[in-house]
């Protein structure tokens, strides 16, 4: 009995605070950071305040657990693909950045990080540290590893990397943030992923052996 009390409040605390991340990036969104209060994010949550500064004791500590959220929410099996087959590895690469900055919380979260950067710089450096950088390493190690193995010639990964995720991203993402009417379909997405992999094997696949 004490086990499956105390699996239920663990299950009623992970829909508070997914009540709390989801109304305070759309009070953010559409009232700005520093016009919306804590207050407020608990009142349209429907939590007490006591339940949301228990978790969330400042509205940065807030702001930090939804970048990195976003960042992590990762569609499908989020860990690296597996060295050995270099398309196969890209392509699951690809479809997941795809899925993950296609959400609508996603441009959500970049909108509101540019319109407060002015006046909050910190923002900005939450969501690069927090989300875009961790994530970023983590495509450039996975080429960093083929790299070794043998089956990429990838002289730097870094910038590799960087080709690879802009690739996709200025198709995806960015038009997003300026044009409300941008909807590219699950095919359209699905070609700008596999012509960024195409474009990384053209480049950085090994020459045959003489």
């Amino acid at each position: 009995m004490a086990a499956e009390l105390s699996a239920h409040h663990r299950r009623l605390a992970r829909q508070k605070r997914a009540a709390i991340t989801s109304a305070a990036t759309e009070l953010f969104l559409h009232r700005g950071y520093d016009g919306t209060s804590l207050a407020r994010i608990a009142e349209t949550a429907e939590v007490s305040k006591s339940t949301l500064f228990k978790q969330f004791p400042t509205k940065a500590a807030l702001f930090e657990a939804i970048v990195t959220e976003s960042w992590q929410r990762d569609a499908g099996d989020s860990t690296p693909p597996q060295t050995g087959d270099l398309r196969a590895g890209l392509t699951a690469v690809g479809h997941r950045y795809a899925d993950l900055i296609g959400r609508p919380g996603m441009a959500a979260l970049f909108r509101i990080v540019i319109a407060e950067l002015p006046r909050f710089p910190e923002l900005g450096r939450m969501q690069f540290q927090l989300g875009k950088l961790p994530y970023f390493a983590s495509v450039q190690h996975y080429l960093e590893s083929e790299r070794e193995a043998g089956n990429a010639d990838v002289p730097d990964a870094e910038s590799a990397a960087t080709q690879f995720l802009g690739m996709i991203s200025n198709y995806v993402l960015w038009p997003r943030l300026l044009l409300t009417d941008w909807s590219p379909t699950a095919s359209d997405v699905h070609d700008t992923v596999e012509q960024a992999v195409e474009t990384m094997l053209a480049r950085y696949t090994p020459a045959p052996p003489d």
